[in-house]
């Protein structure tokens, strides 16, 4: 299926003990770009995180991260009895020396700095990387659920706009004979006044004409468009990753018509050109959305 290279997943699960939620974003971009945050103490799995996108995302800005449903779940809060004792020798000290009133509580010491500590779990990495790897496949696939809606949806558009540009190709292959027919007029009458003295031959008004059909002729762009076209098509019944081919394509889409343009004698084609420039920018910006 065809894929938007924007959307967002997300899935929850245990890994090693720990409830984790894993999110995936992804935005458009020229080329796959991977950004992974872990929280500190487990680096190791990123290697892992990082091959599961890349099997699964060919194209676009990603950001991933990994967040702790429960802060506590990974570490242990342990007291530091020796140095709450030497708090606590010290306050009573001072509460005897200066006869200070004292009603020491717990709450007291624990505030003082490095009475509780924490200590960070042994993590058995090969069992948190495998349960974490089925989250992340939860969350991407999640994640390409909604790339693919939003690619069905850019399929239609584009395939809405190839039938425009094929519908102003077909006007132009139209407008061209009636342009060269109208130029044959005017110089049939433009050779008869500078020659009024002489016949004027056909075949003088013939050699001019052809001389200018072939300076003005189209048909090969058109046909190539059409060509180009049919591309288009079948690219996008294919489904992704198409999205640099068909940047690739709508730049040739340009050219033809671009082409046409600096051939086109007559003000309708002028106007019909400018018309399928409009409709191939159309589908050029959305061709940047998909992977």
């Amino acid at each position: 299926m065809l894929k938007s290279m924007t959307g967002y997943g997300s899935a929850k699960g245990v890994a090693a003990g720990m409830a984790v939620r894993a999110e995936i974003r992804c935005v458009n971009s020229r080329y796959l770009d991977l950004n992974i945050k872990l929280p500190r103490g487990f680096l190791f799995a990123e290697d892992s995180v990082k091959a599961l996108i890349q099997q699964s995302i060919s194209r676009g800005k990603v950001d991933f991260f990994l967040i702790f449903e429960d802060s506590a779940v990974d570490v242990q809060l342990c007291a530091n009895t020796e140095l709450a004792g030497a708090y606590v020798a010290a306050l009573r000290e001072l509460e005897t020396q200066f006869q200070i009133p004292g009603n020491i509580s717990a709450v007291d010491i624990a505030r003082f700095p490095d009475v509780l500590v924490q200590v960070r779990k042994d993590v058995d990495q090969e069992l948190f990387v495998k349960e974490l790897s089925g989250i992340v496949g939860q969350a991407l696939a999640d994640l390409n659920a909604m790339r693919e809606r939003e690619g069905e949806k850019l399929k239609a558009d584009l395939f809405h706009k190839a039938d425009d540009m094929e519908a102003l190709v077909g006007q132009i292959e139209v407008a061209s004979p009636e342009t060269l027919k109208n130029y044959r007029s005017r110089l049939e009458a433009k050779l008869a006044d500078l020659m009024a003295d002489q016949k004027v031959t056909q075949e003088r008004i013939i050699m001019e004409a052809a001389v200018f059909a072939d300076r003005i002729a189209t048909d090969e762009e058109t046909v190539r468009l059409r060509s180009h076209l049919s591309q288009y098509r079948a690219m996008l019944s294919q489904g992704s990753p198409i999205g640099r081919k068909l940047d690739f394509l709508i730049q040739e889409f340009n050219r033809e018509a671009n082409t046409i343009g600096s051939k086109c004698q007559d003000s309708s084609i002028s106007y019909l050109v400018v018309s399928l420039k409009s409709e191939i920018e159309k589908a050029r910006e959305q061709i940047q959305n998909i992977e």
